[in-house]
């Protein structure tokens, strides 16, 4: 066991780029099985949920391998349809297998799927959808089992919520599917469309993602393809809040601007400068933060909620009161106890969180909740005074690649120790 140490107090400046993004590479991974021919995805992150999804795809009988940043996939001859529990319950995305695998096969069984525990993420909706596609479902145990006996039919689903999930597992099913599948209120995340992408170079044809209304037309079969996947927006949002908590400067590369509109003016309304430079966007923060009256967690491309978490820490030390509104999760919050450990003053009520910024925040011991909870930590342990101790630190492995060598690369006193090591000189210093 490790625990992430951080030295507060350290401006940040310099240039970092900024990795391939989490929840565009994982479903389509998944997406690869769906391939009758070896798929190589470039700008894949080293995430523990990456490598959770090529132990899945070698257990259901493809091929994998890894060369720095490149991925290449080849399920020619996967033929397994059951994910056992234990692999399901590494990761909460596992479930954008069950699209896939239908697609492919007509069959699976998968049972509840892990990750972070935010509150329900109901995967009625991805259920309801694929039954309208010809799908018939059993639960026993945990477990579900899908069959589509008479083959998958496309059809039109109207979705009450434009999930992202949901959106990419009827994409899936649809793509091998008979006929025409049209989905209403689909989700329009960036992460969507670059689903859609990989798709249609590997031979699908679907049209309308980035709106509301995605038609897929079903297609006999998806040779493979070479696809590179479009940058973290969420671990950009992260390494603005580094800069800005810090009162530094940082240029970050390899960000898609348009991606990051809301981010960018959650920013500006702190006092940060946001400037385009060559390469990607310059952050130049004040001396101190200011409030933002208030903020609201939205589906894209309104402000998104994996960024509310170290947009929060920001808070902690901006000058004034501000109110944050979590739409989406409503568990979002469980981190904000471990942020009053070092000094933030945060008042809960139901999906409301009121900041009263501080001058400053003091070093402590805590615990990541979750993954965005935990870089919300970092954020947070950069500005404090004195040395932070997080522990659970799997969960930020999940979606940072090396996120302690680039924070250091970028002058920030972070180190990756030996939890007993760690706990003990904390110990020392507190007393």
């Amino acid at each position: 066991m490790t625990d992430l140490v951080v030295e507060g107090g350290k401006r940040l400046h310099g240039t970092v780029a900024v990795q391939g993004a989490k929840n565009s590479v994982l479903p389509i991974l998944a997406a690869t099985f769906l391939c009758d021919k070896p798929c190589v995805i470039h700008n894949c992150p080293e995430l523990s949920d990456v490598e959770t999804c090529l132990r899945i795809l070698a257990h259901l009988g493809c091929s994998c391998f890894r060369e720095g940043d490149t991925v290449g996939v080849d399920a020619s001859g996967a033929e397994h349809y059951e994910i056992p529990e234990k692999l399901m319950r590494e990761m909460r995305s596992s479930v954008v297998f069950l699209g896939a695998i239908l697609g492919k096969l007509g069959r699976a069984v998968i049972s509840s799927p892990g990750g972070c525990e935010l509150g329900p993420r109901p995967i009625d909706l991805h259920l309801d959808a694929l039954k309208k596609m010809g799908v018939e479902i059993e639960e026993d145990h945990g477990y579900l089992y899908c069959t589509a006996p008479n083959g998958l039919k496309g059809n039109t689903v109207s979705l009450s919520f434009p999930s992202v999930g949901a959106t990419e597992n009827i994409m899936l099913t649809a793509t091998l599917a008979d006929g025409k599948t049209v989905i209403h209120n689909a989700a329009k995340e960036p992460e969507i469309s670059d689903l859609a992408d990989f798709l249609n170079k590997a031979g699908a044809r679907i049209y309308g993602c980035g709106s509301d209304t995605v038609e897929i037309y079903g297609v006999p079969r998806l040779h493979g393809a070479e696809h590179a996947v479009i940058s973290d927006r969420i671990v950009a949002a992260t390494y603005m809040a580094a800069a800005a908590v810090t009162g530094g400067d940082v240029l970050l590369e390899h960000v898609m601007p348009p991606h990051l509109i809301a981010v960018c003016a959650a920013f500006s309304d702190m006092g940060c400068k946001i400037t385009p430079d060559g390469k990607g966007l310059r952050l130049t923060a004040p001396t101190r933060l200011q409030r933002i009256p208030t903020l609201r967690s939205l589906a894209y491309p309104a402000f998104p909620t994996d960024a509310g978490p170290v947009i929060m820490s920001c808070l902690s030390v901006a000058k004034g009161t501000s109110c944050f509104v979590e739409n989406i999760f409503q568990n979002r919050y469980r981190y904000i106890d471990e942020l009053k450990r070092l000094g933030a003053k945060i008042k809960v009520e139901d999906r409301v969180a009121i900041v009263e910024g501080v001058s400053r925040l003091s070093g402590a011991c805590c615990e990541c909740t979750d993954l965005r909870g935990g870089a919300a930590l970092v954020i947070a342990g950069l500005a404090a005074e004195g040395q932070t101790v997080i522990g659970k630190t799997e969960h930020i492995c999940r979606g940072y690649e090396k996120f302690e060598k680039y924070l250091a690369r970028l002058g920030a006193d972070i180190s990756l120790k030996d939890q007993e090591e760690s706990r003990e000189n904390s110990g020392k210093a507190d007393g």
